[in-house]
C-alpha cells in the first residue's frame, strides 16, 4: 500500500448529523470492500474536523476509481485534486509514454498520471502544491501538444468559454494540421517519410559504394550520413528526453550502437540499424493511430451545434452553449446534441451510438413535464433521450437535462480514455518482469564488451557483438503486447455500448466461473404490479390501499412506486390521508405518522423487532400465502392493528434468460440470485429465469457478506443497477452495472458498466474479455519467444540488422494482433 487520501468529513457529506451515522458506516464498507483497498478509518481528533482515511494500492485501485466511487457516496474532493484528460501528440508507443508519465511524477504535487500509446494524458493533481500551468509547461518541455481536452478539471468548472476549453489552450484537435510538437511539419506521416528516406538514402549509399566504380570516397559516406540523419531524428529526441530523466532505454541504445558503428567504419550497418528501427517505429505509431481513432471516434458522435427555442425564437448555437431546461429541436435523421426527455412528437431513435442496442427504440412524450423536470433520472426509458444517438422519422422536441460535457456520452468517453491508463495484471507482471529482466541484460551486455580479453577477437567484434545484445533483448514487443491489446478490447466495448473501466476488470471478466445477480431490474423488469390486496381483521381493501399509497408516495424505492403507481388506479379518485415524517428503515421497509398514529410498512421480518409490534396471527397468515405463490409481500400496520399485506410480482426479463443461457453455454459454471425478497419468492423467479441458486432473505449487508463469500472461493461478478448494490458490487471481482446511460451513480461505481437496460450485453463482454486475454496472452508469447530466440542468436554471432529487423517486426506483430480485436463480432449476432 503506498498511497492515502484523507478527506474532511463534514465536506464529503455535508449533512451528516455526527460520524456516528448510518451513512458513514455504509460509506466505510462500500470503500473497504474495493479491492486495492487496505483500510478505511476515521480520524477524530479534537484539534481537526473528523476525517475520512483511505489507505490503497495506486496500483490496482487508480485515483480517478477511487474518486468516482466516494464521490457516488456523497463525497466532494474537487476543492482540493485537479483532474483532467487530454488528447495528445508527441506520443506514439509505450516506452514515450512511460517517459512522459515519469517526467509528470517528478512534479511536486502530482499525484497520478496515465499516459497512453493512444495519445490520451490523464493526471491528477493536488492544487494545493501545483497548477494546472505548469503542467502545461512540462509538456511542452516534452514536445507534447496538447489536443482536445476530453474531461475537464473538476473543479475548474465546466465552462471555460464557448469552446469548452481553459484559458491559453489551443482549440483545435488531434491531426487537424497544426502541429503541436513542431516535429510533424511533413504531416501526421513525417516520422514515416523520414524513415523512407533514410531506406532511400541508405540504398544509394550502398549501390555507388558496390556498383559505381569510380566514385569519390565521400560519396557514399555522404549518403549514408544522410541516412543517419533521417533515420536518427525522431529517435535522437526520444533518447535526449530519458537521458534528462536519467532512463536508458532502447532509443538511446539504438543510437550507441549506430554510433559505434560509425566509430567503427561500418556505417552502412548502422544507417540500416537505424532504417529498420525508424521504420519499425512509424508502422508501429500508424497501427495504434487504427485504434486511437476508434476512441476518437466516439467523441464525435455528439454534433457541434444544436436548434434550440428560446423565448419563442428558433436558433442554432454550439452544443456547449445548451443550457439545463433548454428546449432542443431535432429534425428526422439529425443526431441528438444532449441528454433530456421528449416533451413534443414521437418517433423511433437509434441509441445504438450509446447503448449499443440494435434496434431503434419508440420514444413518446412525457406525460408530466413538471415531474420529469424535478426528477430527470426517474423519467421512464420511453422518454429518456441521450445525445449522440440517432432520430428517426419524426420530428421531436427535447428538454435538456444535462449540459453537453455531462451527457452519458461525454462520461463514456471521458470513462474510455481513463481506461486506457489503468493497467491490467497483465501490463503489471510484465512491468515488473522488465525491471529486472533490463538490468540484467545491461550487465549481460558489460561483460560481452570485454569478451576480446578472454576470446582472440579484436575490440570491434566484441563491441558489435554488446551492442547487437543490446538491441535484440530489448522488450519493446512486451511493453506494447498488452496496452495495445487493453486499448483496443476497451474501445471495441465501447462501440457496442458496453463500458470496461481499465485492464484489470478486461482480463478478470473473461476469467470467470461464477456471477451473482440481483433480482429486481436485472432478473426482472423491474417494475412489479400489485398483483394481491389482502385486508385483515375487519378492515376495508380501500382504507389499506390508501393508507399503503400515501406513506409510500413519500418514499423512492421500486417497490414504494409500485404501490403508489397501481394503487392510485384502483382508488381512483379516492381522497388520500396526509402521511408525514416518513422515514426509511434500510433493507426492511418505512415508518410515518398518519393522523397521529404510526404507520409500519415493510416487510414481515420488520415487524416484532427492533420496538415494532409483532404481527397478528391473521397477517402472518396471509403474508405466508402469498409468499407460497411467488409474491412479494409488505405489510401495512397503524397503530397497534394489523391492516393487511399487499402482494407484489415482478415480471422475469425474457432477455435474462437467454443471456443466462449463452453464459452457461460460454463456460460460467454457476450462476446464484441474491435478493431481499422471501426466499420463496427468490425460488420463484430464479426457477423461471434459469437459474440454479436463489439466496433470498438477504439485508444489504447480507448481499455484501455473501459476495465476500462467493469472492473468497473464485473469481465472481455482481450485476446490479449500481445503485443499492454498489456495496456488494464492490466486494466482486468485477462490478457490473446494467441500464447505467440513465444512472451517474451506476456509471461511477461499477468496473463494467452495461449502457443498456439488457442483460443480453453481458454474454458479448465476457466473449470479448475472453478474446482480448487470449490476444494478450499470444502478444506476451511472441514477445518473450523472440527475445529467448534472439540474445543466444546475437552471442553466437547474427548481426544488428537482421536482429533489429525481427525485434521491430515483433513489436509491429503484437499491435497488428491485438488491432484485431476492433473487428470482434457477437457470436450471437453471426449465428442470428
Amino acid at each position: 500500500m503506498n498511497d492515502k487520501l484523507e478527506l474532511d468529513i463534514p465536506i464529503l457529506l455535508p449533512d451528516l448529523p455526527d460520524a456516528a451515522d448510518a451513512c458513514l458506516d455504509r460509506l466505510v464498507s462500500t470503500l473497504s470492500a474495493k479491492g486495492g483497498v487496505d483500510r478505511v478509518h476515521v480520524i477524530n481528533d479534537a484539534q481537526m474536523p473528523v476525517r475520512l482515511c483511505i489507505h490503497f494500492d495506486a496500483a490496482k485501485l487508480p485515483l480517478p476509481r477511487l474518486r468516482e466511487m466516494v464521490r457516488a457516496a456523497g463525497a466532494e474532493i474537487t476543492e482540493r485534486y485537479g483532474h483532467t484528460i487530454w488528447q495528445v501528440s508527441g506520443i506514439n508507443h509505450e516506452r514515450r509514454a512511460r517517459t512522459v508519465s515519469e517526467a509528470l511524477y517528478a512534479l511536486a504535487g502530482v499525484v497520478q498520471v496515465g499516459a497512453t500509446p493512444g495519445g490520451t494524458i490523464r493526471i491528477e493533481y493536488n492544487r494545493e502544491q501545483t497548477t494546472e500551468a505548469e503542467i502545461r509547461a512540462t509538456l511542452r518541455k516534452l514536445k507534447v501538444g496538447l489536443g482536445k481536452r476530453i474531461a475537464p478539471d473538476d473543479h475548474a468548472g465546466h465552462d471555460h468559454g464557448s469552446g469548452g476549453h481553459a484559458d491559453g489552450e489551443e482549440k483545435h484537435d488531434l491531426g487537424d494540421g497544426h502541429d503541436h510538437s513542431h516535429a510533424n511539419f511533413l504531416g501526421p506521416n513525417t516520422e514515416l517519410i523520414f524513415a523512407l528516406v533514410c531506406g532511400a538514402m541508405l540504398g544509394i549509399g550502398y549501390l555507388i559504394d558496390n556498383l559505381v566504380t569510380g566514385a569519390p570516397k565521400w560519396l557514399p559516406t555522404g549518403s549514408y550520413v544522410a541516412a543517419y540523419f533521417f533515420g536518427g531524428f525522431f529517435t535522437l529526441r526520444e533518447a535526449i528526453d530519458n537521458l534528462r530523466l536519467k532512463k536508458f532505454e532502447i532509443d538511446t541504445l539504438m543510437l550507441v550502437a549506430a554510433a559505434g558503428a560509425a566509430a567503427l567504419g561500418a556505417w552502412a550497418e548502422g544507417a540500416l540499424l537505424l532504417f529498420l528501427f525508424s521504420l519499425g517505429h512509424a508502422l508501429e505509431h500508424y497501427a495504434m493511430g487504427r485504434a486511437k481513432q476508434a476512441i476518437e471516434a466516439l467523441a464525435k458522435l455528439a454534433p457541434e451545434t444544436a436548434t434550440v427555442r428560446r423565448d419563442g425564437q428558433t436558433s442554432e448555437i454550439p452544443v456547449e452553449q445548451l443550457v439545463v431546461g433548454d428546449v432542443a429541436i431535432i429534425r428526422p435523421n439529425e443526431r441528438l446534441p444532449a441528454d433530456g426527455f421528449v416533451i413534443k412528437g414521437s418517433s423511433a431513435i437509434n441509441q445504438a451510438p450509446v447503448t449499443g442496442e440494435s434496434i431503434p427504440v419508440d420514444k413518446v412524450p412525457v406525460a408530466d413535464a413538471v415531474a420529469a423536470r424535478a426528477e430527470p433520472d426517474a423519467v421512464e426509458a420511453e422518454s429518456r433521450v441521450f445525445a449522440g444517438t440517432i432520430n428517426g422519422g419524426g420530428a421531436i422536441e427535447i428538454e435538456v437535462t444535462r449540459r453537453s460535457n455531462e451527457s452519458a456520452l461525454a462520461k463514456v468517453v471521458k470513462m474510455v480514455s481513463e481506461a486506457e491508463t489503468q493497467k491490467s495484471p497483465t501490463q503489471r507482471f510484465t512491468d515488473r518482469f522488465e525491471r529486472v529482466f533490463v538490468p540484467a541484460i545491461l550487465v549481460l551486455s558489460v561483460l560481452l564488451l570485454f569478451a576480446w580479453i578472454v576470446v582472440d577477437e579484436p575490440f570491434r567484434n566484441s563491441f558489435y557483438r554488446a551492442m547487437a545484445v543490446l538491441v535484440a533483448a530489448s522488450p519493446c514487443a512486451l511493453a506494447i503486447a498488452t496496452p495495445s491489446a487493453v486499448l483496443s478490447g476497451v474501445a471495441r466495448a465501447a462501440r457496442s455500448g458496453v463500458l470496461v473501466k481499465g485492464g484489470a476488470p478486461l482480463e478478470h471478466l473473461g476469467s470467470l466461473k461464477a456471477i451473482a445477480f440481483d433480482k429486481t431490474g436485472t432478473l426482472t423488469e423491474g417494475r412489479p404490479r400489485i398483483t394481491d390486496v389482502v385486508p385483515v381483521d375487519g378492515t376495508d381493501e380501500g382504507e389499506l390501499l390508501a393508507l399503503a399509497v400515501a406513506v409510500e408516495d413519500l418514499s423512492d424505492h421500486p417497490l414504494a412506486q409500485a404501490i403508489v403507481k397501481d394503487g392510485r388506479e384502483r382508488l381512483q379518485d379516492r381522497a388520500l390521508p396526509v402521511a408525514a415524517d416518513m422515514k426509511s428503515l434500510t433493507g426492511r421497509g418505512v415508518t410515518a405518522t398518519v393522523d397521529g398514529h404510526t404507520v409500519w410498512i415493510g416487510k414481515a421480518e420488520m415487524f416484532g423487532t427492533d420496538g415494532v409490534p409483532a404481527l397478528g396471527q391473521r397477517a402472518t397468515d396471509a403474508i405466508a400465502r402469498l409468499r407460497e405463490s411467488g409474491r412479494t409481500t409488505m405489510v401495512v400496520r397503524m397503530g397497534d392493528r394489523d391492516l393487511g399485506a399487499i402482494g407484489l410480482m415482478d415480471t422475469p426479463r425474457e432477455a435474462a434468460k437467454i443471456a443466462l443461457r449463452r453464459l452457461r453455454g460460454m463456460g460460467v459454471s454457476r450462476m446464484i440470485m441474491i435478493s431481499g425478497d422471501h426466499q420463496k419468492v427468490a425460488e420463484a423467479i430464479s426457477n423461471e429465469v434459469g437459474i440454479d441458486e436463489a439466496w433470498g432473505d438477504l439485508m444489504p449487508e447480507d448481499k455484501v457478506a455473501a459476495i465476500k463469500k462467493l469472492a473468497g472461493e473464485d473469481k465472481v461478478a455482481m450485476v446490479g443497477d449500481g445503485v443499492n448494490d454498489a456495496p456488494a458490487m464492490a466486494s466482486a471481482t468485477v462490478g457490473i452495472a446494467m441500464g447505467a446511460a440513465g444512472s451517474d451513480v451506476a456509471l461511477e461505481t461499477a468496473d463494467v458498466a452495461l449502457m443498456a437496460d439488457d442483460l443480453a450485453h453481458l454474454p458479448f463482454a465476457v466473449g470479448l474479455s475472453r478474446h482480448t486475454r487470449s490476444i494478450i496472452r499470444q502478444n506476451v508469447f511472441v514477445s518473450l519467444g523472440v527475445v529467448a530466440f534472439l540474445v543466444p542468436a546475437t552471442i553466437l554471432g547474427v548481426g544488428i540488422g537482421p536482429a533489429v529487423a525481427v525485434h521491430e517486426g515483433s513489436t509491429l506483430l503484437v499491435v497488428i494482433n491485438a488491432l484485431r480485436l476492433l473487428a470482434y463480432r457477437d457470436p450471437a449476432k453471426l449465428t442470428a
